[in-house]
């Protein structure tokens, strides 16, 4: 009889888990990648992989869902893509935290050029929008982080959004591809000197861009209250993307207004990814945490989408 009793009641207690969606994700499931567009990439210039830009989902694990989620671009002078320290490990991170990730493969230079790349992450940020519910997250809490190059894409969704289309004939077309809140580890910002980095600038634009291009996509000059939240860090020994380049987004954001965090370390190269070995650089990722569980990300929402 006893034996029976629990076996009624374990069976009771994982119908409850499954129905309120409390089943424990396994953290060894390979990731799920996803194309921005089922039919072909608006521009593309073929069909290899590098002409599919696609987001790959990772998930949380455990029930610690938050339902925040971020969408992580990989820098590379917007010539390659470093997906493994500047995507997965990020994304992995985010996972312990309780926030679903999504790692973009953008278009890249010199192949393409803007607005290709931008259209690619707007396009991640209203895929993931509008499919919230199957991804169980909030509409309303979804973040762009970005490194270097992939910082300069993420300050650009940051300040070059629009509400979406209400009568486009695409569902996911019809979602804001504003995001909610940006992270920036050593970001490119400007694509004026003397603070650019060339490689990025020519990647994005070639050997000859329009000025007006230039300063449309210096993304300091584009701040304005409705810019989201942004958290930054740097560091002053970057010779590769100076610090300026985070300081003056930093300046524009203090001044409309925006709600933002700016760490500059004084030791610490280019490109160190979560650089958990370093104690001091190292402390970023806590200070990122901080920063998110401030803001309440970190915290189950109230409306059910995260269970």
């Amino acid at each position: 009889m006893i034996r029976r009793t629990s076996t009624i009641l374990i069976s009771c207690l994982v119908s409850a888990t499954i129905a309120f969606g409390q089943v424990p994700r396994d953290p060894t499931a390979e990731p799920q990648t996803i194309l921005l567009w089922q039919n072909g990439a608006p521009g593309a210039l073929g069909q290899s992989d590098d002409d599919q830009p696609s987001i790959t989902l990772y998930r949380p694990w455990g029930h610690n869902l938050t339902g925040t989620s971020v969408i992580v671009a990989p820098g590379g002078s917007y010539g390659f893509l470093a997906s493994n320290h500047e995507g997965r490990q990020a994304a992995n991170w985010f996972n312990a935290l309780g926030v679903t990730a999504f790692v973009l493969k953008y278009r890249l230079g010199p192949r393409y050029h803007h607005p290709i790349e931008l259209g690619d992450a707007q396009r991640a940020i209203r895929l993931v929008r509008s499919r919230a519910r199957e991804f169980e997250i909030s509409p309303d809490r979804i973040g762009m982080m970005g490194f270097s190059a992939g910082g300069h894409l993420a300050s650009t969704t940051a300040t070059h959004f629009d509400g979406g289309n209400p009568a486009a004939a695409d569902s996911i077309d019809r979602a804001s591809s504003r995001p909610d809140f940006v992270i920036l580890g050593y970001p490119v910002i400007t694509l004026e000197a003397p603070y650019v980095h060339a490689g990025s600038a020519r990647n994005l634009l070639g050997d000859n861009p329009d000025p007006r291009l230039v300063e449309e996509l210096s993304n300091e000059l584009h701040v304005t209250p409705q810019t989201p939240p942004t958290f930054l860090f740097t560091t002053s020994d970057d010779n590769v993307v100076p610090s300026e380049n985070s300081v003056n987004f930093y300046v524009a954001l203090h001044k409309a207004g925006v709600p933002a965090e700016l760490h500059v370390f004084e030791k610490g190269p280019h490109g160190v990814g979560l650089d958990l070995g370093d104690p001091a650089l190292g402390e970023w990722p806590t200070l990122l945490a901080n920063w998110l569980r401030q803001r309440g990300l970190l915290a189950k929402p109230n409306d059910g989408t995260a269970k």
